[in-house]
């Protein structure tokens, strides 16, 4: 997939090398979001090679809520 970010501006250091790029808040966001996504999708995939047997989400939402106190 190709990517349509394009970066417009370029932070560059004393020697003119590239250290950084300069973003629309939308493109940021955008790829804030894809990230997230992401995270999301790698750890339902992980869930799921895991082999666990599933809980009910109140089930988990209860033993996590125990498990901070």
């Amino acid at each position: 997939m190709k990517s349509s970010l394009k970066p417009r501006k370029y932070v560059t250091n004393r020697r003119g090398q590239k250290v950084g790029v300069v973003l629309d808040m939308e493109d940021y966001k955008k790829m804030v979001a894809d990230i997230e996504e992401l995270e999301s999708i790698r750890a339902y995939d992980a869930a799921k090679a895991s082999g666990s047997e599933a809980i009910p989400f109140l089930q988990a939402t209860q033993e996590i809520e125990r498990s901070r106190k």
